[in-house]
């Protein structure tokens, strides 16, 4: 039967990793966490479960635009699915509720907020509910990056519906979100189900910010009109690239909070409909934006923690296609963001943001492969030491040099203050500060004081990098408190020799990124194919991606199907859009 409807229903021959897994705890009435990177396929481990279930499943989601985009993909599969939240007129509402009582109804989505209504509520009790799915599920972790205290009551249904099987779904958890995730959730002896976090089609860079805009434009252009969505720490920051860039040709709309809601809406339907291919945003933007297109990820400015990062970065190549992400790196917007951590009052949360600054300047700094830190950091094991898929695997390497007398200077150090400190401390005792802290605790007094002043802050910081990931030197995750571990002893010992490498100057030009976009496909065609699809998602009033995806547009360039029945092998080709469709397409390819 699951097979059967993932061929009907959505074009799909086999599953991905974890999905049937997934979807039999589900059907099972086992409680289920499944941990899926974006584009990893989540949503189909709730929506075929609802089709099989005899009664309803509600998806609890964050965001309006996510409801929406999902609710209209479903429809367009033939899929009975409703959505209720504030963007409905009143009589839209009314009507969806009567078809959520009369059952015809087989997926809710609706936000915490709205379903948490009286009047909700008791429209959901004289139903049969047999899944409530929980949707951005680290929102309900105070140590995740995107905590909404609402996603707290979900709980409560428990005792309204405990017949419902619970399942929560998210990219981007490390372990202490999942234990929180459970313990808030209540889930019931879980099924846990982590995929793998690698985005083997996406190629991560990370070059030194020196003339911003210029190395953005530059960028831009190796991307021939496709989708890309730039981030910005301000919105100051926003509104002044938009106008850069389309004073140089390149289409471009703003996104952010001081925007109407009306601009904000406009800007983004215009986005995702490939009226215009680039959006500047803040981190307000793309959350549920489930556009598969999207070529390019660049991040202007530093981001506040690799959880944002990943999530960022996952909206490129959700169609599984190559696609790039850029980060362009200096210590000055990091200084940004540590300014606003340091206005916090709470010590807890302090601790939380400054532990997610140093991971994610840790990942910016790193010499090795760009995914191990980005994987590892969510506790799954990557050892692949060259990806080929990122900046660090392919550009020359570096001849290292011997940094064994500075690594023993600062492994001293550590000991000497009696592994009680964190890293700044012990470069300011190295560097010979004066701080207050230094003075408080006498360690103007260690023998290891003032010997490293020859190296910049910076540059001990990328030694601590280093030190860290090669498990010469241990880190306190809730604190950042440095000590020494069984590695760092056989520096210390002489037994082994530290190589490394010294962190470029902040001015190093910036290396010409490659466009990675796959084109061993006819490239007229595929545009004249894009151009139907453009032409058919506006009639409708829909995404273009709704319709189909690029990638469905490139096994159509392959294949070039000319009947019904060679139509129907492509992927994601389900019996609603061959039946809708499929004349259409086919004409331009006999064309």
């Amino acid at each position: 039967m699951k097979l059967k409807l993932l061929r009907s229903v959505f074009g799909y021959d086999t599953f991905r990793p974890l999905q049937e897994a997934c979807i039999q705890s589900v059907l099972d009435k086992r409680d289920t966490l499944l941990l899926m990177p974006t584009g990893g396929g989540k949503s189909l481990c709730y929506q075929i479960p609802a089709l099989i279930f005899p009664g309803l499943t509600v998806v609890i989601s964050p965001l309006i635009s996510l409801m929406k985009d999902q609710v209209s993909q479903l429809k367009t599969l033939g899929v009975e699915a409703e959505v209720l939240n504030s963007s409905l007129t009143r009589e839209e509402y009314a009507v969806n509720q009567d078809r959520i009582r009369s059952g015809t109804t087989k997926l809710l989505f609706c936000a915490p907020e709205t379903l948490f209504k009286d009047n909700i509520l008791q429209m959901l009790a004289s139903c049969r509910v047999d899944c409530i799915t929980v949707d951005e599920a680290h929102c309900i972790s105070e140590w995740g990056h995107d905590f909404r205290p609402e996603y707290r009551r979900i709980k409560d249904l428990r005792e309204q519906f405990p017949d419902a099987v619970f399942l929560a779904v998210t990219a981007t958890a490390t372990e202490r979100v999942r234990r929180d995730i459970i313990a808030n959730l209540t889930l019931n002896d879980p099924c846990e189900l982590v995929a793998s976090f690698n985005r083997d089609n996406l190629f991560y860079e990370v070059i030194p910010k020196s003339h911003a805009t210029d190395q953005t434009i530059d960028y831009i252009k190796k991307f021939k009109g496709q989708s890309g969505i730039i981030y910005c720490f301000s919105r100051k920051q926003v509104d002044s690239l938009t106008k850069d860039l389309n004073d140089v040709g390149l289409e471009a709309l703003p996104y952010h909070a001081g925007l109407t809601d009306d601009v904000r809406h406009k800007n983004q339907e215009s986005f995702i409909r490939d009226d215009v291919p680039i959006m500047v945003a803040t981190i307000a933007f793309g959350m549920g934006i489930n556009k598969p297109n999207v070529r390019f990820v660049i991040h202007y400015d530093l981001p506040k923690n690799i959880e944002s990062y990943y999530q960022e970065t996952g909206r490129a190549g959700r169609d599984g296609l190559p696609s790039q992400c850029l980060l362009l790196f200096s210590a000055g917007d990091a200084g940004k963001i540590k300014y606003f951590i340091d206005q916090k009052t709470d010590e807890t949360q302090k601790r939380v943001a400054q532990n997610h600054l140093n991971a994610i300047m840790a990942f910016a700094q790193s010499r090795q492969c760009r995914r191990i830190p980005l994987i590892t950091y969510f506790g799954e094991n990557y050892s692949i030491e060259e990806c080929g898929l990122c900046d660090n695997c392919v550009k020359p390497k570096e001849t290292p040099m011997d940094l064994t007398t500075a690594a023993i200077k600062f492994l001293q150090c550590v000991s000497e203050t009696d592994e009680r400190f964190g890293a700044l401390h012990i470069i300011n005792v190295l560097r010979g500060s004066e701080a207050e802290k230094v003075l408080k605790y006498n360690h103007h007094q260690c023998k290891t004081f003032g010997t490293g002043h020859e190296w910049s802050v910076k540059q001990w910081q990328n030694l601590v990098i280093q030190l860290l990931s090669r498990s010469l030197l241990s880190k306190d995750d809730e604190y950042g408190v440095l000590s020494l571990c069984q590695g760092s002893y056989t520096v210390l010992s002489g037994k082994c020799s530290f190589q490394g490498y010294l962190p470029e100057p902040e001015t190093a030009p910036a290396r010409t990124a490659r466009a990675r976009y796959s084109e061993d496909y006819d490239t007229a065609l595929f545009n004249k194919l894009r151009d139907k699809r453009k032409e058919l998602a506006d009639k409708l009033g829909v995404p273009p991606y709704i319709i189909f995806s690029d990638k469905s547009l490139i096994d159509m360039c392959h294949r070039r199907p000319t009947t019904k029945e060679e139509f129907a092998q492509i992927f994601g080709v389900g019996e609603q859009k061959l039946r809708r469709f499929s004349a259409a397409f086919i004409r331009v390819i006999n064309n």
